[in-house]
């Protein structure tokens, strides 16, 4: 049992919204109370005590989508890479990364990842991988770092016929092997989903295949309208809208995760709407790619599941939150827009959406929800309570003030040290991992030696 304590309390429990002086009592994976400290410590006398520092206790972050397989990109420069549109960056970067990605880079990529996540306070992820050059397998590598680590965790492969038809096939499968996995180990910390790149990368004959092979056993996560290349692609080759094209295969749903959704039109919009699938937005990886900003106003006032993620691009969601913030406005040319939706989908919707895959009540502090708890280094020099604690989050925090991570009552980093992981043996092995990736990508590199 752990008596986290001497901070201020921000809840996201509407009951109980903010302790100036609080604290959190976890047992196994529940919390057990909330409330004053001087209070818990007379009740809770035998906890493990786990002290704030004067900092803020909170619910953990969650990432709605996010790329494992990049996480060994960090640095790397391609040879002969100049991109001009969006799939030269998807050819020319990441499905080149992905062709040499093998079963032992996927499992390092998993550790950065995950490290990562830990050390921004993240402990639910929904990842969706790709790994080209070893596929079979690669979802039960990362599912194996993730039970070591400690980290909640959503997976899928991502399908696609780029790379051919066995390759295809073999995508297809290891979702199948995956989501058959997942049922049978009923595991509260791991799910599956069924993945898919995205719509210009998949022939009819592939949806009827993944389909047939999901077999209504889970939902979908999908790319969906990132370029404009969907958008054409679906037009030309087909004759109907990109949602138009999911609707007709079966794939919209409550359990579904369309990631980006920047070229969507009204009339989608509405379908997505009606059928309770949730979209992901990944602000800074749009702007990154030059794609474009997704229409987040729109949807949030139709009603649409939006939650935020990040590609990626970073493991740092209230980076994210920042970026979400300043492109709505920019977009929109109005400087008092986005506040609402951008606070809502990273605090609520995204635990919306976990809470459709997880059995655990997340994203927030009461009695009877996960032990997902985090303390933040931030000593405010302005007034602070529940009524501004976004605005503090907005304007004065970021991830790398996690201190100490917990996850499903498993103490994960304390006091900035991680407790069951040896960092410095997992850094010096992603290292090796990344040098050999990076000179099977680029051979020669000086940047690989060693």
């Amino acid at each position: 049992m752990y008596l986290i304590g001497n901070g201020r309390v921000i809840t996201r429990d509407p009951a109980q919204p903010y302790l100036e002086d609080g604290g959190v009592v976890t047992s196994g994976e529940r919390i057990v109370a909330v409330g004053e400290i001087g209070q818990l410590r007379a009740r809770f006398s035998q906890s493990t005590f786990i002290d704030a520092h004067g900092g803020v206790i909170m619910p953990a972050f969650i990432n709605a989508h996010t790329h494992i397989y990049s996480g060994l990109a960090r640095g790397l420069s391609i040879k002969g890479y100049h991109p001009t549109n969006f799939y030269e960056i998807l050819d020319g970067m990441w499905w080149k990364i992905d062709r040499h990605l093998t079963l032992q880079g996927t499992r390092y990529s998993a550790y950065a990842t995950y490290l990562e996540c830990i050390r921004n306070g993240v402990t639910t992820v929904f990842d969706h991988h790709a790994s080209y050059a070893q596929i079979t397998g690669s979802l039960f590598e990362i599912a194996d770092v993730a039970k070591e680590c400690g980290v909640r965790s959503c997976l899928c492969y991502e399908v696609s016929d780029r790379d051919g038809v066995d390759k295809c096939e073999q995508a297809i499968a290891e979702n199948a092997d995956f989501i058959t996995y997942c049922i049978q180990q009923d595991d509260p910390m791991l799910r599956a989903m069924f993945g898919m790149h995205a719509l210009f990368t998949l022939s009819d004959e592939t949806f009827e295949k993944c389909v047939r092979a999901n077999d209504g056993r889970t939902g979908y996560h999908i790319h969906i309208c990132e370029g404009l290349n969907d958008v054409i692609d679906s037009r030309k080759r087909y004759g109907m809208l990109p949602i138009e094209r999911l609707e007709k295969w079966g794939i919209l749903g409550e359990k579904t995760i369309l990631g980006h959704g920047i070229h969507l039109t009204e009339p989608e919009i509405d379908r997505i709407a009606a059928t309770d699938t949730m979209v992901v937005n990944n602000p800074e990886s749009n702007m990154g790619n030059a794609v474009g900003c997704s229409p987040v106003l729109t949807m949030y006032r139709k009603g649409v599941m939006l939650g935020l993620g990040t590609d990626a691009y970073t493991h740092d969601m209230l980076e994210s939150l920042k970026v979400a913030l300043t492109i709505q406005r920019h977009n929109a040319g109005m400087p008092g827009v986005g506040w609402e939706e951008v606070t809502s989908m990273l605090f609520y919707h995204n635990a919306a959406i976990a809470g459709r895959y997880f059995p655990a009540l997340l994203g927030v502090l009461k009695e009877g929800a996960a032990a997902d708890v985090i303390v933040m280094d931030y000593l405010p020099f302005t007034p602070f309570s529940d009524e501004n604690i976004d605005g503090h989050m907005l304007f004065g925090m970021n991830g790398r003030q996690c201190r100490t991570t917990m996850c499903n009552g498993r103490l994960l980093y304390r006091d900035r040290e991680f407790v069951d992981l040896d960092e410095e043996k997992l850094s010096a092995d992603i290292l090796q991992a990344a040098k050999k990736l990076w000179h099977s990508v680029n051979p020669g590199s000086k940047d690989c030696e060693g």
